[in-house]
Formats: structure tokens, C-alpha cells, sequence
């Protein structure tokens, strides 16, 4: 689609965008892996040893080749996920307080019904936020392995609404209960023995979708490699050998964004602001332009929507420019506040020690 509205610069542009961007959201369930490894065992190991096994389980699961083949896990990870978080969601309306606030004495939640942060952390939190329901680049490739292709809009709607509903719900729930105390991840911030148990409960899920964005984007790669040669279909060593080393490839760039940023809120806020803010608003929104120039002179109900897909495509502007500068100077503020220790470290990023 890029190609047939921009040309072949947009194409590969569009196309190195898409392999950034799974490989941040890879990296965030890569190290939200190492997050419930540590708090499962109370910080046993290094981090980095942690997050290299968990790297190695989504290499191994990333590489089955269609996703008709990894569709159970899919369920399991929905299933794992979505229970653990509602575990933490019912677990913060039960206690005192909050695990992230001061464990004697008063405290304040930091309600603010307008906020008043300054840019960096205004826009950081906009593009954490706007991360948790911009994946919709990845549905596309989903369409050609569906047995019934025209059920493709009834499920995107299906998912989209479960997902914006269940966002929506349990953010505001943990957000009454806990504040400005929420942690990072949210699944600590109703205490140590419920961190325990929904990192149990979610692990199976956090694996999951690192390996589906990691094989999201690897497919991508690999076709892009084989497209015009017979080893794109057939199962030689060839076909095996680069889909393998897509795979692998992909996983230790995840990897490495993963132990480069030990800050999972923002490995989210980089990838909303750097690629899903021109893959999620603008990209989409140049494309129906292109398609409905016509209606640029129609109705004043056409004229209105036309130039609100203008706004959509300088909103991706605004938010690729400002939350990317935000995140790199968040990034730039923790390291120099001891936040993140560094590269590679071994510190615990649960606070299980």
C-alpha cells in the first residue's frame, strides 16, 4: 500500500519502520519475561542471564513458520495475560495501600483530574498509552493465512473492542486505587505475594507475545528476502535457513533494545512515539486522503472528515517528533539519576530484592 501512495522510498521507509517496531514491542515482552522470572525467584539470577533464556524461548517459539501453527498459543497467552492482570486489578481494591507507596505513615494518591506535567513527561505518558492500542499494523499479514478473509473486519472490531474496553476498565480501577503509586510493571503494585502469583499466572503470556511480534516481523523480513525465488514455498534448506536466521536475528535485536532500555514503560513510550504514531495515524490516514481526494469538495460532513484525516496525519507528525524526544530524554534522565544502572546489568528490575 505504501508503495502504490508513495513509491518505493515510502515502501522501504514503511518497511524498516514496521521491523523497528516489532522488535521494541518484542523487546518489551522480552523484558517483562526477566520481570517475572525475578520475582518468581526472588532475583536468583542475574537479569541479563534471565533475559537471554527468555530471548532463547521466543527464538523457539517465533520460529514456526505459519501462524495456523502457533494459533494455541496465542489463546494461552490471552488466557495467561488477561487473568494474571485481573488478579492485580482485584488484588488493589483489597489492600491498605499501594506497594510503590511509603509503607508507614499518610500518603497522597496524586489525583489530579487535569494534570499539570511538564512536556517530557506529558508526552511520554501519551505515547505509553497510545502504544497499548496501536498494534493494528500487525493484523494485516494475519488476513492471508484466514480461511474466510471477508471474517477479517468482524474480527479486527472484536478484538479492538475487547482490548479498548478491558484497557480502559482495569486502568481506571488500579488507577483509583493506587494513584501515582502505580508500579512499573502494574503487576507489582498490589505487593510481593500477588506479584508473585499473576507473573506465575502471566509468564506464559508475556512469552507469547514477544514471540507473535518477533514472528510478525521476521515473516515480513523473510519474505522480503525469498520473494522472487523458489525457496520462498519450498521447504529446502535454504527456505529453513533464512527464516531461522530472520528469527534469530529479530530476537537478539529485541534482546538488545531490551537490556539497552530496562525500563519497560519506556520501551512502550518509544515504540507509540517513533513508529506506531506514522504506522497507526499517519500511514493510515495518507491513505484514505489518497483515496477520497474527491471529498475534499463534496459535503460540508465530507469536507469535515476530509481534513480530519489531515489532522490524524499531522497528530503522527507531532507525536513521532515530540514523544520520541521526550522518551530519548527520559532515557537520557534515568541514566543519569541511577534509574537504570546500565546495559547488560544484572541489578533486579522487579524489586523482589
Amino acid at each position: 500500500m505504501a508503495n502504490v501512495v508513495g513509491g518505493v522510498w515510502l515502501k522501504e521507509v514503511v518497511g524498516v519502520l514496521f521491523l523497528v517496531t516489532y522488535a521494541i514491542v518484542g523487546a518489551s515482552g522480552i523484558f517483562g519475561t526477566s520481570v517475572a522470572f525475578n520475582a518468581l525467584s526472588n532475583h536468583s539470577l542475574c537479569t541479563n542471564s534471565y533475559m537471554l533464556v527468555a530471548t532463547a524461548c521466543v527464538f523457539v517459539l517465533a520460529s514456526a513458520r505459519k501462524f495456523e501453527k502457533i494459533a494455541w498459543l496465542t489463546w494461552a497467552g490471552f488466557i495467561s495475560v488477561y487473568a494474571g492482570v485481573f488478579i492485580v486489578v482485584v488484588a488493589v481494591t483489597q489492600v491498605a495501600r499501594p506497594a510503590a507507596a511509603p509503607q508507614t505513615g499518610s500518603f497522597d494518591l496524586g489525583y489530579h483530574v487535569i494534570g499539570n506535567p511538564n512536556f517530557v513527561t506529558g508526552i511520554t505518558s501519551v505515547a505509553t498509552i497510545f502504544c497499548s492500542g496501536a498494534g493494528t499494523s500487525a493484523f494485516l499479514p494475519v488476513i492471508s493465512e484466514m480461511k474466510r478473509p471477508r471474517d477479517y473486519n468482524k474480527a479486527v472490531y472484536l478484538c479492538m473492542g475487547i482490548v479498548t474496553a478491558s484497557y480502559l476498565t482495569f486502568s481506571l480501577v488500579v488507577y483509583r486505587y493506587c494513584g501515582r503509586w502505580v508500579a512499573s510493571p502494574s503487576l507489582g503494585s498490589a505487593g510481593d505475594t500477588i506479584k508473585k502469583v499473576s507473573y506465575g499466572v502471566a509468564l506464559t503470556g508475556l512469552l507469547v507475545s514477544a514471540c507473535l511480534y518477533i514472528h510478525v516481523a521476521a515473516k515480513y523480513l523473510f519474505v522480503r528476502l525469498l520473494r522472487d525465488s523458489e525457496h520462498l514455498q519450498k521447504n529446502s534448506i535454504v527456505h529453513w535457513s533464512v527464516w531461522l536466521a530472520c528469527t534469530f536475528g529479530m530476537s537478539v535485536v529485541s534482546y538488545l533494545l531490551a537490556s539497552g532500555i530496562p525500563i519497560f514503560n519506556y520501551l512502550l513510550a518509544l515504540a507509540g512515539s517513533l513508529t506506531f504514531a506514522p504506522l497507526a495515524l499517519g500511514l493510515p490516514g495518507y491513505l484514505w486522503v489518497y483515496d477520497n481526494q474527491h471529498w475534499r469538495d463534496g459535503t460540508w460532513w465530507r469536507v469535515a472528515v476530509y481534513w480530519l484525516h489531515w489532522a490524524m496525519i499531522a497528530l503522527a507528525v507531532f507525536l513521532t517528533i515530540g514523544g520520541t524526544y521526550g522518551v530519548v530524554q527520559n532515557i537520557i534522565d534515568a541514566y543519569a539519576n541511577g534509574l537504570i544502572g546500565g546495559a547488560f546489568s544484572c541489578a533486579d528490575n522487579s524489586g523482589s530484592s
